[in-house]
């Protein structure tokens, strides 16, 4: 079904409910047989033309016995028999059914962007005449462009300005900006944090970091199939076997009295009696309150902040067995803060510090000087050496403050156990002297380990850590979660593989990310789970699941969410089944007639519906 409006199923519902009250009502006109039919003809036809041209598409590529083909057969046969009520409500409830789902799914997909607006759309060329705005795409090999702090690199290139800090996060997850050398590599999608920089374009646009993970996520949508949701498949088997039933009712009898002779076979009976059992078949309580039990558990999950881009993946997220978080971003805030502060040997170190960090917009330096505060204290002769750090006179003493490397080059000593640690470190001289250090580092997200303790005991029996940090700043973060492994230094395509040989184990894998360089794994795993309050917004556009406050607790949540509704779901199936069944038989031996069938299929899917709105409605804080 294309429509995705109520207008239709509107039409049709008035002229049903209008055709009710007049036969009820006795109107003089409407009691004739022609007007009455052409009434419920009209009315069928917004919502039954659609479905019907769906049936012989699907026939004509030999899905002959889809859902869409019994729709169709159980209304031609409630108008063969004279019920024509009946025949357009069964269109009418297969129609409402399909139009919240696919609301549910453009909901969802109205919270996000298009996975091409991470790509840059401009590059600035430096021309022999000043600077050019070009598209990417127009822009040489060869060519110098400039970067602009804040501005995303468009094209892969070679420095050719002095070292810079770039953030690489988007692209490797790192959350810590990576000091690029003259001369070094930078990539498509990396940000200048805190000065212009100039690079020669070493590859064309549809060869570049960001086009290389485009294409990755394309390979891996294509090779995960969508979930398939039960009614479908139910239909395949369902249908074929109750239009053979409905015709065995009229043909057997018939057979029978030529065989037994005692035996009065009445056609009209036993067609009456078949056109009934196809009636009592139709499946109105299935088409509608499984759709609708969908289409509520998506909307809890809203409410929560969590958005199921379609019923398929409620589905999906109950057959989980292991979690796997990006850190930076994700179980981390992503940005700086300051963790402690050795000045044992000078204690107005962080006031200088923050002093010399005041006019940069580095992230660190943002940190150093939110923690810092208003100091008072003046500096001289500042000096940024970039790629190592910052140089200035601070009540008549020569200060640094900046990595260790810095120490290193200006020959001043240190203690050896700095280099082993693996949060940064501003370490600080004064007169050549070391004098202590600031230590930083993105810290965890206030409900990091609730996250990871509620995913045990929803039953998920294995978490990981993915990231393009450190690795020893990944098994800290891994033994403060308690997750069970966690891996770093990785590359995009690293994470990939890693996926890929999870899932090659048997394991049912889901990836919560945020990142550009998350998007390859988002799509490939079982269920990708992307942060949509800072995430990139190529994460958000390839995940299946998107938890809008970047909460980690929420990944749980979502689980406990799926599994309700798949609960409900199943009392649906299995309640309206039986109950059809029954009446099946009642039908056959003549103890059902036609408004018993009508009764039975309106009475379950009404039943049906109300239970399958339970979790939307349900007022407890259940998926907390």
């Amino acid at each position: 079904m294309e429509e995705r409006s109520f207008l239709k199923p509107g039409i049709s519902l008035a002229m049903l409910i209008a055709g009710i009250v007049m036969a009820h009502a006795n109107v003089g006109w409407f009691a004739g047989g022609a007007p009455r039919i052409a009434w419920y003809i009209v009315a069928f036809l917004p919502v039954g033309l659609g479905v019907m041209k769906e049936a012989w598409e699907c026939a004509m590529k030999g899905d002959v016995f889809s859902e869409f083909m019994l729709m169709s057969v159980a209304s031609i046969g409630a108008f063969a028999i004279g019920e024509y009520p009946e025949a357009v409500a069964v269109m009418l409830f297969y129609c409402i059914g399909e139009t919240l789902q696919d609301m549910a799914v453009d909901r969802a997909r109205d919270n996000i962007k298009s996975l091409m607006e991470f790509r840059p759309d401009h590059a600035s060329v430096v021309t022999a005449t000043g600077i050019v705005t070009k598209s990417p795409d127009e822009v040489a090999v060869g060519d110098i462009i400039e970067v602009r702090p804040g501005e995303r690199v468009p094209l892969d290139g070679v420095l050719t300005t002095p070292a810079a800090a770039l953030n690489t996060a988007a692209l490797t997850g790192e959350s810590v900006p990576r000091t690029i050398e003259t001369g070094g590599e930078v990539l498509a999608g990396m940000i200048a944090t805190d000065s212009a920089v100039r690079l020669r374009v070493a590859r064309p646009a549809d060869q570049s970091a960001v086009a290389r993970i485009l294409s990755m996520v394309e390979e891996a949508s294509g090779r995960k199939a969508p979930a398939e949701l039960f009614i479908r498949k139910f239909a395949r088997v369902y249908t074929p076997t109750v239009i053979a039933l409905a015709a065995l009712t009229a043909l057997v009898p018939w057979l029978w009295s030529l065989a037994d002779a005692s035996f009065a076979y009445d056609f009209s009976t036993w067609f009456y009696r078949a056109l009934i059992f196809l009636v009592i078949s139709c499946p109105c309580a299935l088409v509608i309150s499984i759709p609708l039990s969908y289409f509520g558990g998506i909307g809890a999950a809203s409410r929560k902040g969590i958005l199921f881009k379609g019923g398929n993946w409620l589905d999906a997220v109950t057959r989980l067995d292991t979690v796997v978080f990006d850190k930076t971003g994700t179980l981390t805030r992503g940005k700086f803060d300051v963790v402690k502060v050795d000045d044992k040997a000078h204690e107005g170190l962080l006031d200088v510090v923050a002093a010399m960090e005041s006019g940069s917009n580095h992230p660190i330096a943002k940190a150093i000087t939110e923690y810092a505060g208003s100091t008072g204290v003046s500096v001289t002769e500042l000096k940024d050496i970039p790629g190592y750090g910052l140089a200035a006179v601070a009540g008549g003493s020569r200060w640094l403050a900046g990595t260790l490397k810095l120490l290193d080059r200006e020959g001043v000593a240190y203690p050896e156990e700095l280099a082993s640690v693996p949060e940064t470190i501003v370490a600080c001289a004064r007169d050549g002297r070391y004098v202590g250090h600031i230590l930083l580092a993105d810290t965890l997200k206030d409900d990091a380990i609730e996250a990871v303790a509620r995913l045990r005991k929803s039953g998920v029996g294995h978490v990981e850590i993915l990231s393009g940090d450190k690795q020893a700043l990944v098994d800290k973060v891994a033994d403060t979660l308690k997750v069970d492994k966690g891996y770093g230094d990785l590359l995009p395509e690293d994470k990939v593989k890693h996926i890929e040989a999870l899932k090659h184990d048997g394991r049912n894998v889901a990836f919560v990310g945020d990142g550009i360089n998350d998007a390859p794994v988002l799509a490939l795993s079982n269920v990708g789970i992307a942060m949509g309050g800072l995430g990139a917004d190529m994460a958000v556009e390839t995940a299946d699941v998107v938890i809008q406050n970047d909460s980690p607790a929420k990944v749980a949540a979502a689980i406990r969410i799926g599994r309700r509704t798949r609960r409900i779901v199943h009392e649906n199936i299995v309640f309206a089944i039986g109950i059809k069944l029954l009446v099946m038989v009642l039908g056959l031996f003549g103890m059902a007639n036609l408004w018993a069938a009508v009764f039975a299929d309106v009475g379950v899917a009404l039943l049906a519906v109300l239970n399958a709105t339970r979790v939307f409605f349900d007022k407890k804080d259940s998926f907390k």
